[in-house]
């Protein structure tokens, strides 16, 4: 049986958290205290990577934030200076050698990195940099990044930074520690987030919101895409290296990756999930006595769309946060396991009842599916399934984990067919067009290719086939 880690819960898996600080007393601790507000964006490994003058001190280990250090691991990371990174891989083996942040030393002294993104030409410029000498320590396409630095022909770090990355092509947002500096860049369509904060003193860089305000930290802004900052004894420089772009930030860190407390793109996501949910109610109405929500993505989305219908939200769907991380099923099979390890019905706000369950998306329907079983089998009366964001058409190739399209239930089936598929007497979807009028001036500004198929980085057919080995999914149970 899976881990209860790899129950696919018709979910895109996260794709990474950064964390960078500069001058902080506690670098170290304040970067791990980060990394667990940012753990739901990777559940695979961890690390944390030190500068104490010119020495560098790293630690790093598969698992969540709080199995892989304890309080000697951090004893053992002086400097106040530091970068972090949560992973799920979407590029690369799950082991060790491929848990970020790297630390590596080349001519000029130390360089360490931690990227959140994906880069759509990575495997080309590994095999060319490889044809030209390079050994690879990792499968990991950040690695092309430092290859890329070590053999630039430019004579400052930031310069064979900037020579580097104008040779990729894709999603990054990157924290650099080096010997003298902190460097954060986002990629010029700004796909991942990035936000800077302060403490005091101290500078904060990190993926969301949520990780500053869980150490203290005071939000100052985004960092902007294309734009490069670096910090030093001399204090703080932004410089816009890289060519020009229209921005393009991840429509879906709205609907699912970020936490609901956080600021991403500038925005509240709490307050854009229960808009869409808010939004759902009124273009997708139905008779209905109670309204649940698939926990815990679902609640705030849930919540809106309550208000918004006029029926009550109740607590239909409890999930367990205490599965660990592995499990025994009995020998004699018990019908959905796996979800039941996770989501219980409560019968009395069910049973009887018309039920809309809200979640925020629908990946390859089976655990939807299992669940308005569980419903039914609660006694609901009848089921209605309502997903807060549009049907999910194609693939991602800027950082997140994503079946291949004919994985992709969307792809495959009408709405009318997918509903049949679940077992619900009705399903509705947020309609792409409502969504974009959601967004009113701003809806060009997102990117939302795994709805519209419109990929801003576009992706010859070479690349899809190297990514979609790459991104290969768990196995639907």
């Amino acid at each position: 049986m899976k881990s209860s880690d790899e129950l696919p819960f018709d979910k895109l898996r996260e794709e990474c958290g950064v964390v960078g600080i500069w001058g902080a007393e506690e670098a170290a601790n304040l970067t791990y205290l980060s990394l667990h507000a940012l753990q739901h964006r990777g559940q695979e490994g961890a690390g944390i990577v030190t500068a104490d003058g010119d020495t560098f001190h790293i630690y790093r280990g598969l698992g969540l934030v709080g199995e892989v250090f304890g309080e000697e691991a951090i004893q053992g990371l002086p400097g106040k200076a530091s970068v972090g990174h949560v992973r799920y891989s979407t590029t690369g083996e799950s082991n060790h050698k491929n848990v970020q942040p790297f630390l590596v030393r080349y001519r000029d002294g130390h360089v360490a990195i931690a990227h959140n993104g994906n880069l759509v030409n990575g495997p080309q410029l590994r095999i060319s940099l490889e044809e030209s000498g390079s050994i690879f320590n990792t499968t990991s396409d950040t690695e092309v990044i430092l290859h890329l630095i070590a053999t630039s022909q430019q004579k400052t770090f930031v310069n064979r930074l900037v020579d580097a990355l104008t040779q990729v092509k894709g999603a990054y947002s990157l924290v650099l520690l080096t010997n003298d500096k902190l460097v954060a860049v986002r990629d010029p369509l700004g796909i991942r987030p990035l936000v800077m904060g302060r403490m005091g003193d101290a500078v904060v860089f990190a993926s969301e919101t949520a990780a500053l305000d869980l150490i203290g930290g005071v939000y100052e802004r985004e960092v902007e895409p294309g734009e490069m900052i670096i910090v030093d004894s001399d204090g703080m420089t932004s410089l816009s290296p890289l060519p020009r772009a229209d921005r393009k930030a991840c429509v879906f860190e709205h609907i699912y990756f970020s936490r609901p407390n956080s600021k991403t793109f500038g925005i509240s996501v709490y307050e854009s999930r229960y808009q869409m949910g808010q939004t759902l109610a009124k273009v997708q109405p139905v008779e209905a006595d109670v309204v649940i929500a698939v926990p815990d993505s679902g609640t705030s989305a849930a919540l809106g769309y309550a208000f918004a219908s006029g029926a009550p939200f109740q607590q239909g769907l409890i999930r367990s946060h205490y599965v660990g991380r592995t499990f025994i099923e009995p020998s004699q099979r018990i019908r959905d396991f796996g979800v039941k390890l996770k989501l219980s019905p409560v019968r009395e706000v069910i049973a009887g009842k018309r039920v809309v369950v809200v979640d925020d998306s629908l990946v390859r329907g089976t655990t939807s599916k299992k669940i308005v079983r569980m419903l039914r089998d609660a006694g609901a009366k009848a089921v209605h399934v309502r997903i807060c964001s549009p049907p999910i058409r194609g693939s991602c190739f800027y950082g997140v984990d994503t079946p291949t399209k004919e994985e992709l239930i969307a792809h495959r089936m009408s709405p009318e067919e997918v509903c049949e598929y679940l077992g619900a007497d009705t399903l509705s979807y947020l309609p792409l067009d409502v969504l974009h009028a959601m967004q009113g001036d701003t809806a060009s500004t997102y990117c939302d290719a795994c709805f519209s198929l419109n990929y801003p980085v576009k992706v010859s057919e070479e690349e899809e086939r190297n990514q979609l080995g790459l991104f290969a999914g768990p196995e639907a149970l």
